[in-house]
């Protein structure tokens, strides 16, 4: 131990030392809960030369017996390593190799600031004692008092009579008193004995012994509780625990009364193997739920895994299965939403080079609600090549695909295709526009068993269809003024022929395909169904166009796309399936708009028209008032005529309006509400209407929940005997450093409910 003393007059030892105090005002953010100045020296060259176990001690006065004590006075400043000191006095027992310190005492390391009424500091251990301490965790918003606080050797702090909170000292919302806290530096959690909570001054709740962290690093313990009221699950209480088994894996158990229903029982497993490795398990179980008349069983188990087996080789597994169709209608799942009606059970393992791919694939689908139930594929084997520039500038492709589907009901054909796609492209690009020619030969086998449902398949199908597509699309630009503003305008025409051969496929059963939606980029496909049990055949002709419209700054204000297709032949396979009229020569005309009206105001539409009926097929709008992050009005209108219940085939014509707003009361205190009426039933269909409170330390959020239920047909209970409609109340309260970090946000209120806030994609603010 080496200690060499530097006297000078009249140094300031409140001076900033610049580093430390930087990182603390950053970590600490807008509480505000800044620790007093630390203490520092002028001389900078002085302290960079200290070796690590060196003392560097500066004062106004000070006097030194030789292997004795030595004693300062006045702006006393001792430095040591990373830790300093600032002081009235001190003394140094060298003999001892004790310091004592006293009077505006402050003390600073690269963990914590403390001040106190006086320090006892043993040098060769690295102990020190502050008696009448207030201290301050740097990078975190943790303060507190304490009678006496302990520095260990390991740099960890032991406070005795102390409270802990993370509120700034004028406005501590919380306070936890406590007999002990030990605070580990290096696991970075704080243990806690013989505690009271303290709530507004008002004691809640005493806690014999708990645990609570100091950082982001994970450590098992309780998480805070929610709470919550409906008219289907009554009062709701959940009190997740997390488990912090090891780096790569953790576990969070959440126990979930409902007085309506009984304890259900929630488990999340998530295990980080390695930065290519990772998943997790769910597991949720409801024992006789005591809701419905025959309390029957209730559960979940998923599995969710992606993988990097090396460079090539990728792994991914989906799997989702639950006990009833009515499950997550009911019950608040981790895994999906209510308004989620389909699980995807899904294996694959794929290999990829430069030019080529394969993959194989095993999926199962199981819709919620519906009595037919799809085909599985098991398995699907994919390879596809690609040669770009085969011969100049022809690119070549090459998609092939063997699929074997099974079905659960045996009453069902079964089958497998073979299907191969070769296909040459010569694309032609350039700042005026594009055209791109393409040649494709669709050749697929199938070899298929029929089944007891009455659809009669042939035995093999050998088919052939030739395509050819032309696309090309044009550049123009021009400056121009609306309204006295300079804008740069675009237009693109843009053209599509699509010819694609017919041949019967009556003998060809409908394992995995269905109709495309229609919309403005779905005039420019060259398919009008998923998969390829069913290719139909065209000779046409798409027309549309895009104009745009760009401010000073470059910034998108105005999209406008229209579009429509011309039949030149109509369509025999569509006409064999009854899917159109025999007269019909056009498409739905496909328009979409989204546009800047005005300042802050936001208009986004689309329309699917009818040109021969005069009938409008579907068509929304969306007006957005956002005059700054945080603030929004949302009206919408949604239509959709003729909408078909594949249970009872019966169609019904969907007509909804809605609002949607969050806007701030105060700076920590927001609004959030929605309301949706549907237009055809005369009645609301979902009400939402929440406040969160969210300061530094603490959040809460208060919410009402009114919406209607989708009931499906399942073993538990009749349709007639559920509940079509659900009230609930719900309470989210979080004190920050207590093993939670509050809401999610408002941003997280928004999509809560049937429907979720979608903000126009093209435009910013």
């Amino acid at each position: 131990m080496h200690i060499r003393y530097f006297v000078a007059l009249c140094l300031c030892s409140s001076a900033l030392l610049e580093s430390n105090n930087a990182y603390a005002e950053q970590a600490l953010g807008h509480c505000a809960i800044t620790p007093p100045l630390s203490p520092s020296v002028n001389d900078r060259s002085a302290i960079s030369s200290l070796k690590q176990d060196d003392i560097l001690i500066i004062s106004d006065k000070s006097y030194a017996e030789m292997d004795q004590t030595a004693y300062f006075e006045g702006n006393v400043s001792f430095s040591q390593g990373s830790r300093h000191i600032a002081a009235n006095k001190a003394t140094v027992d060298q003999q001892k190799q004790q310091l004592n310190a006293e009077g505006n005492l402050i003390f600073v390391d690269e963990l914590f600031t403390v001040t106190a009424e006086e320090l006892e500091a043993k040098m060769i251990s690295n102990q020190a004692t502050l008696s009448g301490a207030r201290y301050w965790l740097h990078g975190q918003q943790i303060n507190g008092d304490a009678q006496q606080l302990e520095i260990t050797g390991e740099n960890n702090l032991v406070l005795s009579d102390t409270n802990f909170t993370t509120c700034p000292p004028e406005s501590q919302s919380w306070l936890l008193e406590a007999k002990t806290i030990k605070i580990d530096s290096e696991e970075e959690w704080g243990e806690i004995w013989d505690a009271k909570l303290r709530v507004a001054n008002i004691p809640i709740m005493y806690i014999p012994y708990m645990t609570v962290p100091i950082s982001d690093k994970r450590k098992s313990g309780f998480l805070f509780p929610e709470f919550s009221t409906s008219t289907t699950n009554g009062v709701q209480i959940s009190v997740p625990y997390y488990w912090n088994i090891s780096p790569q894996y953790d576990l969070t158990l959440t126990p979930d009364y409902m007085s309506s229903r009984g304890l259900f029982l929630k488990t999340e497993f998530r295990y980080m193997g390695s930065e290519q490795q990772s998943g997790q398990f769910n597991v949720e179980y409801l024992g006789d739920d005591r809701k419905l008349s025959n309390s029957p069983d209730r559960y979940l188990y998923h599995w969710n895994h992606q993988g990097v087996i090396d460079e090539n080789w990728r792994v991914k597994v989906n799997y989702t299965n639950v006990s009833d169709n009515n499950y997550f209608n009911d019950l608040s799942s981790d895994v999906n939403r209510s308004t989620d009606n389909q699980l995807s059970r899904m294996g694959e393992i794929s290999y990829f080079q430069q030019n080529w791919d394969m993959n194989l694939r095993v999926q199962d689908i199981k819709v919620l609600g519906e009595e037919e139930k799809p085909y599985q594929v098991m398995p699907q084997l994919n390879f596809n090549y690609r040669s770009v520039d085969l011969f100049d500038s022809l690119d070549f492709n090459l998609n092939t695909e063997i699929t074997n589907f099974q079905h659960q009901d045996d009453t069902f054909s079964t089958a497998t295709r073979l299907h191969i796609e070769p296909s040459l492209v010569l694309p032609i690009h350039g700042p005026v526009g594009s055209f791109t020619s393409e040649l494709k030969l669709l050749q697929t086998n199938y070899w298929q068993q029929n089944g007891d449902d009455g659809f009669d398949v042939d035995d093999s199908v050998s088919r052939t269809i030739p395509q050819v597509r032309l696309n090309g699309q044009i550049n123009f630009e021009r400056n121009t003024e609306y309204l006295s503003q300079s804008y740069r305008q675009t237009f693109e025409p843009q053209m599509q022929y699509l010819y694609v051969g017919y041949e019967d496929q009556t003998g060809i059963g409908v394992y995995d395909s269905a109709f495309l939606q229609e919309d403005y980029f779905g005039l420019f496909r060259d398919r009008r169904f998923s998969g390829l049990d069913r290719i139909a055949d065209a000779n046409q002709l798409t027309l549309g166009f895009t104009t745009r419209l760009f401010d000073e700054n470059n910034l998108e204000q105005t999209k406008l796309s229209v579009g429509q297709i011309f039949f030149f032949e109509e369509s025999k396979v569509l006409r064999d399936l009854n899917a159109i009229a025999s007269s019909q020569s056009t498409s739905v005309l496909a328009a979409e708009l989204e546009t800047r009206l005005y300042d802050d105001w936001f208009l986004s539409t689309s329309l699917q028209f009818d040109t021969e009926d005069g009938d409008s097929k579907k068509s929304q709008a969306t007006l957005d008032y956002r005059p700054m992050p945080g603030k929004l009005v949302q009206f919408s209108y949604r239509y959709v005529p003729d909408l078909v219940n594949n249970n009872t085939n019966d169609s019904v014509n969907i007509s909804q309006a809605g609002v949607r707003t969050t806007w701030p009361i105060m700076d920590d205190l927001h609004f959030v509400g929605n309301f949706y009426y549907d237009l055809n039933e005369r009645r609301s269909v979902e009400t939402y209407a929440g406040i969160q409170y969210e300061s530094c330390c603490w959040a809460m959020r208060l919410s009402y929940h009114y919406r209607i239920k989708t009931n499906y047909e399942d073993d538990f209970s009749e349709i007639d005997s559920r509940e079509q409609f659900e009230r609930g109340i719900y309470l989210n309260f979080v004190i920050k450093g207590l093993g939670g970090s509050g809401p999610l946000g408002v941003e997280d209120m928004l999509n809560e409910g049937l429907f979720n806030y979608r903000k126009p994609l093209y435009l910013r603010n």
